[in-house]
């Protein structure tokens, strides 16, 4: 399964937010796992470090984003995914932007805490907790999916 993390998981996790950083840890080793392949919106990366380089300082900042593009790859954030996003009924322009990355990478779901941001998204979204419980449960079967995807939980 290709699972979009949007900005806010990936920040409980470089800043420790408890109480989130339990399921963001636990999101983030499965995609460093290769039990789901994990992706990041370009225009995040540039959040993630603004926001992390506050708290943490650059040369740290720039040490753990290498760290998860060790194992998370980046949606492209091109003028097409620019030009949809302008044109959607969706007021929160990053948002779209994100939602557009991940459709045009071909990435099934998102994952986020902010979920009623992306209520409209025409992409399956969860929050970090009932993406861990989907997970789970399609552990348990036989081929394992989650239900909506096109892709394999186990690749």
């Amino acid at each position: 399964m290709k699972v979009l993390f949007d900005v806010n998981v990936v920040l409980d996790l470089l800043l420790d937010c408890s109480p989130f950083v339990e399921d963001a840890v636990e999101l983030l080793s499965q995609a460093e796992e290769g039990l789901v392949q994990g992706y990041v919106c370009g225009a995040g990366v540039t959040t993630i470090f603004y926001m992390a380089r506050k708290t943490m300082g650059p040369k740290p900042t720039i040490r753990q984003i290498e760290k998860l593009l060790r194992f998370l790859k980046v949606t492209a954030v091109d003028g097409k995914v620019i030009q949809r996003a302008l044109r959607s009924p969706v007021r929160d322009f990053e948002d779209v932007v994100v939602v557009e990355s991940a459709q045009a990478s071909g990435v099934d779901a998102i994952v986020t805490r902010d979920i009623g941001d992306f209520k409209k998204a025409a992409i399956d979204t969860y929050t970090p907790r009932e993406l861990i419980a989907a997970l789970e449960a399609a552990g348990q079967d036989d081929e394992p999916s989650i239900p909506g995807a096109s892709i394999p939980v186990n690749p």
